[in-house]
């Protein structure tokens, strides 16, 4: 099976002009790393995306899919590692010398966009402060409503799971959640590589447990998904697990 590819709010409240800025999610920016010149800016852009989404890479590896030498991987990658947006970490194998593997540091996961984060944190604590917790469950509750009208708007014309899922996936993918999806024996997986609200669900849990009923919801009582990583909870990446 083909990978395939990856949020509406309202509260009356809310000016236009807050609600367009805030609650509507796009794809991660393109030349999140800036320090480096026309050509060569978009390689380094590649570079980070194939390491946030796989978590991490070898010289080899990265010059096949980029289709450079590997010494002109290497020294992209070294020069990413010199910055402190990657670090090294050395993979021991049965013959021969340990394989080097580049991986994202704090610093590095953080050249990929939280959508307006802080901004979203002081709304969030605003709506608390005024409204009170009852105020901002309504506020969490109605983006999930109109977060499921707008999914099932594209799903309700897929026929099977599967299509279902790849519609999904294409829509987190637009939203920058560097969305795939995965089959195996038991299931479909779920991937999200990045979380382009990580900041905002960070102080408002309630949002990473909308998504999740949304994603039930979307799917069916005799389908289940269950969350098995998350961002927030300190790994690399979203997964979860669906099985009908």
């Amino acid at each position: 099976m083909a990978k395939c590819r990856p949020f509406l709010f309202l509260a009356h409240q809310i000016p236009t002009q807050v609600k367009s800025t805030l609650f509507f999610t796009k794809p991660i920016a393109h030349n999140v790393y800036g320090n480096t010149n026309g050509g060569n800016m978009k390689t380094v852009d590649r570079i980070l995306q194939i390491v946030k989404r796989d978590g991490s890479v070898t010289a080899k590896q990265l010059s096949s899919e980029l289709g450079m030498t590997t010494m002109g991987a290497r020294q992209h990658l070294q020069g990413l590692e010199d910055d402190g947006i990657l670090s090294i970490h050395d993979v021991k194998v049965k013959v021969g010398r340990p394989t080097r593997h580049w991986s994202l540091t704090q610093k590095g996961h953080e050249q990929f966009a939280d959508r307006h984060g802080e901004l979203t944190i002081q709304f969030i604590e605003a709506v608390e402060h005024i409204f009170g917790k009852d105020g901002l469950d309504k506020v969490t509750s109605e983006r999930e409503k109109l977060t499921l009208q707008n999914y099932r708007q594209h799903l309700d014309q897929c026929e099977s799971l599967e299509s279902k899922l790849e519609t999904l996936v294409f829509l987190r993918e637009k939203e920058g959640y560097m969305a795939e999806l995965e089959q195996d024996e038991h299931g479909f997986i779920l991937i999200e590589n990045h979380c382009p609200i990580c900041k905002a669900a960070t102080r408002c849990p309630s949002l990473c447990k909308s998504e999740l009923s949304v994603f039930q919801s979307l799917l069916g009582d005799d389908t289940t998904v269950e969350r098995t990583e998350h961002i927030i909870s300190g790994q690399r990446r979203c997964v979860y697990r669906i099985r009908a």
